[in-house]
């Protein structure tokens, strides 16, 4: 793209676009749809909030394989490859998923829901490895508006899984493995749009450089990020040793250091990471509870209704960051700042709602915040690093997902499992003891901790509120006030992000402001 043209810089640039939007909606649709039936399978497996985290956190970690592992190839390789290897990784997902059967033992089904959404997510990270230096490539000029179109797909696609679980699942009453399958309908889509299309090589691949050389800007710092969140997978989701588990990290770690020539790194692509890591444990790991915890401080129906305004939102407002950007001058780091310290109040107030008037508006604040995080670090990252190629986005991509998984989606099954029986055991112990779960809870160096048996309080949240028990509405609204200390602990994340964000703006503004940096004929770079 040159001289203000906004077609891209090949003919079919809009429809590689199209494409990479067909392929992020239809990983949206899956994401809302599970995030709909974490309920059904509480109350089919008697699964603790714990167990349901760490299944929508494998949703998450699958991605970060797919991401990292497909954006070191891909400039080697070519997009198409991957995303015949995405399509198939999103069919297996489906078949695997469908294994979990009433009847099996809690851990037989486990493994399968587990599994099933590894995989995947194995096959969404594939995809965005493709559809995000593929943007970038293809709009080089105006990379925060196009990046911010293309994950637009994203809300567009939770909206979509939210409605199918709110009339097939809560109207209808149909399987939950029913409406998980109408995933595969888009991924049948983007493949189709994607077939027979030709596609430009990043400004990296076309310059020549190595892959050794791409990683210079990430480093021994930008990858000890990245081989850290591996060593966690390492030990929680695949259940190795702390030796072998720091072992394998080390060994990934020293990898990049020989391949980059012991490169520190770039700090600020360092600080990049570290705060995308924050952006995926606040954005994507909520994402996945907000649906559960709305629908059980209010009803069940009303949760999905407010996911999908909230998603319906972020999908809109995801076509306003040219218009942030270039008629309200703000730049992209200015406006992160401006979307944590929205996503902090945001996350506060959901945390007192009472209606559901007060939710939508809540609601509406907390998605205010949270819709330019994701696509508009991207943009700052591609354009202040080109040399990284497709890396430094799908390594900063991977981080924030193994991050939504690891620590957003566990941390907060951890959370609401802590505070619920922290609540109910103050307002009745006895009712503590009939009500808790077989297996304890932990996260990370947290003391572990009993929540309560899913099964049995799927039937207490199953129960009108005007027909419950005494001991009933002791219990419920015992897990209503545990979600609510949830959600002001998660308000800490953005507020964090916040104090980060204004720091880059002001080392920016000390250095004459933000801009883009390309790469020049002797393979420096250069601001423009």
């Amino acid at each position: 793209m040159s001289n203000g043209n906004d077609n891209g810089i090949v003919p079919n640039a809009k429809r590689l676009l199209w494409a990479g939007f067909a392929a992020i909606l239809a990983a949206g649709i899956g994401f809302g749809i599970r995030g709909g039936i974490l309920a059904n399978w509480a109350a089919d497996f008697g699964f603790t909030g714990a167990q349901l985290g760490a299944i929508g956190g494998a949703g998450f970690t699958g991605f970060c394989f797919g991401i990292i592992i497909g954006g070191v190839i891909v400039d080697k390789i070519g997009y198409g490859k991957l995303v015949v290897a995405a399509f198939l990784f999103h069919v297996v997902s489906a078949f695997v998923t469908f294994g979990a059967q009433k009847g099996q033992t809690q851990d037989q089904a486990y493994n399968y829901l587990y599994w099933g959404t590894f995989i995947f997510a194995l096959a969404n990270g594939t995809l965005e490895a493709v559809a995000n230096p593929l943007v970038a490539t293809l709009f080089p000029h105006n990379r925060t508006h196009y990046l911010n179109i293309l994950h637009a797909s994203w809300p567009a696609g939770l909206v979509v899984g939210g409605l199918i679980g709110w009339i097939l699942g809560d109207q209808m009453h149909l399987s939950w493995k029913l409406q998980l399958g109408l995933f595969l309908v888009p991924t049948v889509g983007y493949g189709l749009m994607f077939m027979g299309q030709s596609f430009p090589k990043s400004e990296a691949s076309a310059k020549g450089l190595s892959v050794g050389e791409m990683l210079k800007d990430v480093g021994i710092l930008g990858s000890a990020v990245a081989a850290y969140l591996l060593v966690l997978f390492f030990q929680n989701a695949l259940g190795f040793g702390t030796g072998i588990a720091f072992a394998l990290g080390g060994v990934i770690w020293i990898t990049v250091a020989v391949m980059t020539g012991f490169s520190i790194g770039a700090w600020l692509l360092f600080v990049l990471l570290i705060t995308h890591v924050l952006v995926g444990a606040v954005e994507l790991g909520t994402d996945g509870w907000i649906q559960n915890i709305t629908g059980n401080i209010l009803t069940p129906s009303e949760g999905k209704i407010l996911f999908v305004f909230t998603s319906l939102f972020m999908f809109c407002l995801r076509f306003c960051a040219h218009f942030i950007e270039k008629t309200l001058k703000i730049s992209p780091v200015g406006l992160l700042f401006i979307c944590a310290a929205m996503a902090c109040l945001g996350l506060n107030l959901v945390s007192g709602i009472t209606s559901f008037g007060g939710a939508l508006l809540a609601l509406a604040v907390y998605a205010l915040g949270k819709t330019f995080f994701w696509p508009t670090m991207l943009a700052v990252a591609s354009d202040r690093f080109p040399r990284t190629g497709a890396i430094a986005i799908s390594i900063m991509g991977g981080c924030g997902m193994m991050s939504a998984g690891l620590l957003g989606s566990a941390g907060l099954g951890y959370a609401k499992d802590r505070y619920a029986a922290e609540e109910l055991q103050k307002a009745k112990p006895a009712l503590y003891a009939e009500y808790k779960a077989e297996k304890p809870s932990t996260f990370l160096f947290l003391d572990p901790v009993t929540g309560l048996d899913g099964t049995k309080l799927s039937k207490v949240q199953e129960t009108p509120k005007d027909k419950q028990t005494p001991d009933q509405k002791i219990v419920g609204d015992a897990s209503i006030q545990g979600d609510r200390r949830t959600l002001l602990a998660d308000s800490f994340i953005p507020a964090t992000m916040a104090g980060i964000y204004l720091l880059l703006f002001l080392y920016f503004k000390s250095i004459g402001g933000y801009k883009v940096v390309r790469i020049d004929t002797s393979l420096g770079t250069a601001e423009s």
